[in-house]
């Protein structure tokens, strides 16, 4: 880890963050039990057999998704879906569940993803903290039709990307997306942006957000972006220091500067920002303990996972908002739990990853990665 990610866990171990919130009892006279094992509360509703975002509105006004190698598309709110397939070679391409897509104000449809039919060379040294060969590509490609048809698919590099979490359209027309970059020697991740001024036709590089690290999920990772009011871009990213880091763009995300803590406690996994058609923020995310608690047992610490222990608290899902742009923050609520799956930290409580789509002002759609989680509700009720 560099100096200055020490000085800021340091800094961290010193504040309190987002603790020190009343507990909720979470069971089932405070809310009810989903399919999948998660607790929710009273006013979210499940939604059974839905897909998992990211999704969005073709401008025919029809919801779009990604399912497979297809596209979907739903003329009937999300009932039931028609497949579009998105490659002339499926073959050659198996998409992560890590990915993101927009329509931009034009009504081009941009969709990134990893493409896994190309992993390869993942092989973790334990000596040498590293996988040096590793390859794990990222693509952009476009529909011009509303999904129907896409166009060849553009890798825009081959190094390993850990995931691709965020896309927004500037209030200047430009598209920009999250990735991420293996570095090695010793093995960590890096996170950088790409910017399109042409509708996704060509693709420019941001600088390279590197902030050190030892271990196959160490460093800054798995980012997510939103367009403050005052033009500028913010970027929050996962880390195993306590909190989300920050970094700022005022050249829609060629450059990346004031890089540095956030006072937002989370655990070793990604938030989701979006911003609303009421004009907040919303910040869907994993905190660092469980609700109304101080601790959980830590990971990492080894140079494997990474050089410092972290908390990859992971089986709640919380939600916040802020109308400041990001300087402050409603109490985080918590909007699922891992309730009837008993196994800690394996994966099978997770809820995690998370997606979310506003389907009418107001009205939040969320689904996750990790557990299955497929819920809607409305921002009133936890503002």
């Amino acid at each position: 880890m560099t100096k200055i990610a020490q000085f800021y866990v340091c800094f961290w171990l010193t504040i309190t963050g987002c603790l020190g919130q009343e507990p909720v009892v979470f069971n089932e006279q405070t809310g009810k039990i989903t399919a999948t094992g998660a607790w929710i509360p009273q006013n979210v509703d499940e939604m059974k057999g839905l897909l998992m975002g990211p999704f969005i509105r073709n401008s025919d006004g029809h919801m779009v998704a990604i399912e497979g190698q297809n596209c979907m598309i739903s003329k009937d709110e999300g009932k039931t879906w028609q497949p579009y397939p998105l490659f002339a070679k499926p073959e050659k391409f198996n998409i992560s569940g890590e990915r993101a897509m927009l329509k931009t104000r034009s009504g081009v449809l941009i969709f990134a993803f990893l493409n896994l039919a190309e992993r390869s060379g993942w092989k973790w040294d334990r000596t040498l903290s590293d996988t040096p060969g590793a390859i794990l590509p990222t693509y952009a490609m476009r529909s011009l039709d509303g999904g129907r048809t896409w166009q060849e698919p553009k890798r825009l590099h081959t190094e390993h990307t850990g995931a691709i979490r965020s896309m927004i359209e500037t209030r200047d027309g430009n598209v920009i997306f999250t990735s991420m970059m293996m570095r090695h020697n010793p093995g960590h991740h890096t996170v950088l942006t790409y910017t399109t001024r042409d509708d996704g036709q060509t693709w420019e590089r941001s600088n390279i957000i590197d902030m050190g690290g030892i271990g196959d999920h160490s460093g800054v990772t798995e980012s997510t972006i939103e367009q403050l009011k005052d033009g500028r871009i913010w970027q929050l990213m996962r880390t195993n220091w306590g909190t989300f880091w920050e970094a700022f763009s005022d050249n829609e995300g060629i450059t990346w500067t004031t890089i540095r803590p956030t006072s937002i406690d989370a655990s070793s996994a990604p938030g989701q920002l979006k911003r609303l058609a009421s004009g907040k923020l919303v910040l869907l995310w994993n905190r660092r303990f469980p609700e109304g608690k101080t601790t959980y047992p830590f990971r990492g610490g080894d140079r494997q996972f990474s050089e410092v222990a972290a908390s990859n608290y992971r089986e709640e899902l919380s939600i916040a908002f802020s109308d400041d742009d990001g300087k402050s923050w409603s109490k985080p609520k918590v909007i699922a739990k891992s309730y009837t799956i008993q196994n800690r930290d394996t994966g099978k409580a997770w809820i995690a990853y998370p997606y979310i789509f506003e389907v009418s002002p107001g009205r939040l759609w969320v689904t996750t990665m990790q557990g299955d989680l497929r819920i809607a509700f409305n921002e009133v009720d936890f503002y």
